[in-house]
């Protein structure tokens, strides 16, 4: 019964909407309804203030690092279900049932999710994202370098096939989030931060 229940409290987990509760309750500001609509750390700096996107940031960020955290050192699950428990959050923080399942992009929540699951690659992915994002300063490129240089990284450093499944899994949600930026990018009208 663990797994199951480990998974669906992993993605309610994920699924809390940190920014639009920081945005609105803290900022004053309903990030759904300003800049590009979305929930995430670079939509609530862009309209509720950086240090409201920073937070947001973090705590998207550990909302995917705990259920891992939890399922590994806690619960003491095999490594298919952390790899798995990482992933839900993730889905719950793109698809949250408390928002009709109109979330976010997946960026923040796979950071800590993969920094819990091999640090070494989301370091790899963290310099891929700063060296895109200093010569374009777009975090939407930035964030895609990033995702992809994840998978590379953990197929270069061998981590278990979960691991590497999870990452494959969580970079194409990513890719999918960003297909309007990916439009924009292509038409340059893609917002700088």
């Amino acid at each position: 019964m663990i797994p199951s229940g480990l998974l669906l409290a992993a993605y309610l987990f994920g699924a809390i909407p940190f920014g639009l509760l920081l945005g609105k309750y803290v900022g004053g500001v309903d990030v759904r309804a300003a800049g590009s609509g979305n929930i995430g750390a670079t939509n609530v700096a862009r309209s509720a203030g950086k240090v409201l996107g920073l937070v947001t940031l973090l705590l998207d960020a550990a909302k995917g690092a705990t259920p891992v955290l939890v399922a590994r050192h806690v619960l003491d699950q095999p490594v298919e279900v952390v790899a798995a428990a990482g992933v839900a959050a993730v889905v719950g923080h793109v698809f949250p049932i408390y928002l009709r399942f109109k979330g976010g992009k997946g960026v923040a929540t796979g950071l800590g999710v993969f920094l819990a699951l091999s640090p070494l690659a989301t370091l790899a992915a963290a310099l891929a994202f700063a060296v895109v994002f200093g010569l374009t300063r777009l975090v939407s490129p930035g964030s895609l370098a990033g995702a992809a240089a994840l998978v590379g990284a953990i197929l270069y450093l061998g981590e278990p096939r979960p691991v590497l499944v999870a990452s494959i899994s969580v970079t194409g949600l990513i890719f999918a989030r960003h297909s309007g930026n990916i439009r924009r990018l292509l038409t340059r009208s893609e917002n700088r931060v």
